[in-house]
């Protein structure tokens, strides 16, 4: 894989972007994190909401880049202000645990029911544990069953023993 030139953010059409995406997803697999790291760089500074979500799994997992959280909850906000479910989904993990910024289950519910209204499984089981065990703002059974009714058709395993606890005590 060659090395991507930067380009102008703002200059890069849709082709270009599209080839920088495939020359970050080789670079991943191919455990090239740096070069991943640069393409996926010049993307999210085109405001490209994949390269920015890209770069948060990056600085949280370390991939490339020490391991930053701060670093990881701005570029998965970037992404999901723009609707990204994957980096709306992930920002409500960094918010629950607070990691890279204060805890905060209030904007972890608002990111997770983001993405749970796009159809993100993980998001739907994650919101319905927020609603079942109070941290949503309310304790709320009824509601967090029809999360994990929603992630559980999905196949969601994790929705699906939620649902069967959830009856073995009702």
């Amino acid at each position: 894989m060659k090395t991507p030139t930067p380009l102008p953010a703002a200059n890069l059409s849709d082709s270009e972007k599209e080839t920088l995406r495939a020359d970050a997803t080789i670079a991943y697999e191919q455990g090239d994190y740096a070069a991943a790291w640069h393409t996926n760089t010049i993307l999210a500074e085109a405001g490209d909401a994949l390269g920015q979500y890209n770069l948060g799994v990056l600085y949280s997992e370390g991939r490339g880049v020490p391991q930053d959280y701060v670093q990881a909850r701005a570029w998965y906000e970037k992404a999901a202000v723009q609707g990204y479910a994957a980096a709306q989904y992930n920002l409500g993990i960094m918010c629950a645990n607070g990691w890279g910024g204060p805890k905060d289950n209030g904007q972890a519910r608002a990111w997770y029911e983001r993405a749970a209204e796009q159809g993100d499984a993980k998001a739907q089981t994650n919101l319905g544990v927020l609603y079942a065990d109070g941290r949503a703002g309310v304790q709320d059974y009824a509601l967090a069953r029809v999360w994990w009714e929603k992630a559980a058709a999905q196949g969601d395993a994790k929705a699906q023993i939620a649902l069967q606890m959830l009856d073995d005590l009702g």
